[in-house]
């Protein structure tokens, strides 16, 4: 599975609709999703799924008027329960240096939230042709994008809380999630944190909310700071077991640890899980998530330092935490000729 610093040949996104979750806020959160589909497009290839034609040639109009390159904005009409293409999007392996897809099983984080129309968007945009020759296998094991990250070079980082949570696959085992992620997705080490999570995130703790490979031997995380914050021990905890892991030289990683944004509530009250862990490494830049925060310039910096050939841009991402997600839970990226 590549890292996700390898070239790539596009992202997609799944863009809001006016009746589904994002209803109250769409006017907040689409100029969100424009910026970064615009980010995109200035790079390589953003496929957008849309609600319908209208929709979809709305956005095409905006995107070309704010200086988008034709020839990367692709557009489909696809139906969807949400807009979290992350976690149902395809994952792209590479065998024997050749593209190929795997269409995981989503079942809306655990049966939290109705998938169907999510979990066949991969079908879908097969059918249309979207992938060209690039082979896509469904596959019946449930898991989801945001679970894992890769350094592409045969590690794995994942959580625990996630991975074995009974409402994705019960019955299989620590062990048999593991070989089976070697098998589909040659993964010959699977590093496991048994701590981290986020108030606000209702994904079981998704490793894209918590800690990130930048290179094959540097890991970034979200620290936490406020010893009042509910998770605050289980961050603590994770801080230390990243701590014990090891490169597959057996040196201890490079840790860089992100600044803790000011607590951001929704309107009752509940804790939002703003995480600058959550950026998206495209095509000679970094998009880095923002929160109208005095963090937001200190995460951007950091992360500098962690992709120094690469623009840092700052995407302002308070809308999106609504909804419980950030940046890189918007997005799937595709590697090097999925899209050409």
């Amino acid at each position: 599975m590549p890292a996700e610093w390898e070239l790539q040949s596009g992202v997609m996104l799944t863009w809001p609709r006016a009746d589904g979750d994002w209803a109250s806020c769409l006017h907040d959160v689409e100029p969100v999703f424009f910026r970064i589909a615009l980010e995109i497009a200035r790079r390589e290839t953003v496929l957008i799924n849309c609600a319908d034609s209208e929709q979809a040639s709305r956005v095409r109009a905006v995107l070309l008027a704010s200086g988008a390159p034709a020839g990367h904005i692709v557009t489909t009409v696809t139906a969807s329960n949400d807009t979290w293409a992350r976690d149902y999007g395809p994952l792209g392996i590479r065998v024997n240096e050749l593209p190929q897809l795997l269409d995981f099983t989503f079942n809306g984080w655990g049966g939290k939230y109705p998938a169907q129309l999510d979990n066949a968007i991969t079908r879908q945009l097969v059918r249309q042709g979207w992938f060209g020759h690039t082979p896509c296998t469904s596959v019946g094991l449930v898991l989801d994008g945001g679970s894992l990250d890769s350094d592409g070079a045969g590690t794995l980082l994942t959580t625990a809380s996630c991975l074995l949570q009974p409402g994705r696959n019960p019955g299989l085992s620590r062990q048999q999630l593991t070989d089976a992620l070697h098998d589909l997705l040659g993964a010959d080490r699977l590093l496991w944190l048994q701590h981290g999570g986020l108030e606000g995130d209702d994904t079981d703790g998704h490793i894209d909310m918590l800690a990130r490979f930048c290179d094959t031997t540097t890991i970034v995380f979200q620290r936490c700071d406020e010893p009042g914050y509910s998770r605050y021990d289980e961050l603590q905890a994770m801080a230390e077991e990243l701590k014990q892991l090891r490169t597959r030289a057996g040196e201890p990683y490079r840790l860089v640890a992100l600044p803790w944004p000011t607590p951001h509530c929704d309107a009752a009250g509940g804790r939002l899980p703003a995480s600058y862990a959550n950026f998206l490494v495209i095509n000679d830049a970094v998009l880095v998530p923002a929160y109208h925060d005095p963090a937001d310039d200190d995460a951007a910096q950091l992360l500098q330092t962690c992709f120094p050939a690469r623009e840092v841009v700052q995407i302002p991402c308070l809308p999106l935490i609504r909804q419980s997600g950030s940046l890189h839970c918007l997005t799937m990226q595709f590697t090097h000729g999925v899209i050409e």
